[in-house]
């Protein structure tokens, strides 16, 4: 009988002060009930622990813990939901990561649920939106200006600028995609290299670890040395 694989999981802690952060308070509670959940479904593979406040839009071990589960094709997991969906950064994070998660302590709460707190951020965005551009009509109607009246001359090269910025902003959201893909081993790999190992050796050390690239294929020389060069010159 074919044995059946087991369900990986990365876990995702988050308190919100240096002193919750070295106390341990929360933090305990937070990694019992992932481990309680994980034992009934499968294997923890990778832990990552923030701290930081919940309104904070830069999470760094959230983005690692993202890039490790999107490689290992893994779920992350968080003691409370509370832990992540407090701001819009961690919804739009989410979106783009196409990670699945999962709340202990609501385990429906799902990607549909975060659809839903996006449409709602999204609505208040866009009544926001609405607001603005009622003061503004109502400002323009007092004889107010608003900036230079443009020419088709001028709508024609407006859009011609937009378009050579949506080409440039591409190319600048690939390398982040490549470089948010690794944020948790650059650091690993840069120590290797320090410490003077050759690339084959760093590549096969990754590959031992049960890390892969971010296309599912084992490191190689080559990654390795694209990696590095990726991380130095965006210093």
């Amino acid at each position: 009988m074919a044995q059946i694989e087991r369900k990986r999981y990365i876990g995702y802690h988050r308190v919100s002060t240096q002193r919750q952060g070295e106390s341990g308070l929360g933090l305990e509670a937070q990694r019992a009930a992932v481990a309680g959940f994980v034992n009934g479904h499968g294997e923890l593979i990778g832990e990552f622990t923030e701290v930081e406040s919940g309104k904070r839009v830069d999470r760094p071990e959230l983005a690692k813990a993202l890039a490790q589960a999107k490689r290992g094709k893994a779920t992350l997991v968080v003691a409370k939901l509370d832990r992540l969906a407090r701001n819009v950064a961690f919804l739009s994070a989410m979106m783009d990561s196409t990670v699945p998660f999962v709340a202990c302590d609501n385990p429906h709460a799902n990607r549909l649920t975060l659809h839903i707190l996006a449409a709602v951020a999204e609505a208040e965005a866009v009544a926001i939106s609405q607001r603005t551009k009622a003061a503004l009509a109502a400002y323009k109607a007092r004889g107010g200006k608003l900036g230079a009246q443009n020419s088709k001359c001028r709508s024609i090269s407006i859009m011609r600028e937009a378009s050579q910025r949506g080409q440039v902003r591409g190319a600048l959201q690939n390398k982040v995609r490549a470089r948010e893909a690794y944020v948790d081993l650059i650091l690993l790999m840069q120590g290797l290299r320090a410490a003077g190992r050759s690339l084959q050796q760093i590549s096969g050390e990754l590959n031992r670890m049960g890390h892969s690239t971010r296309t599912g294929k084992p490191w190689g020389p080559v990654q390795v040395m694209r990696a590095l060069r990726r991380a130095e010159t965006e210093k």
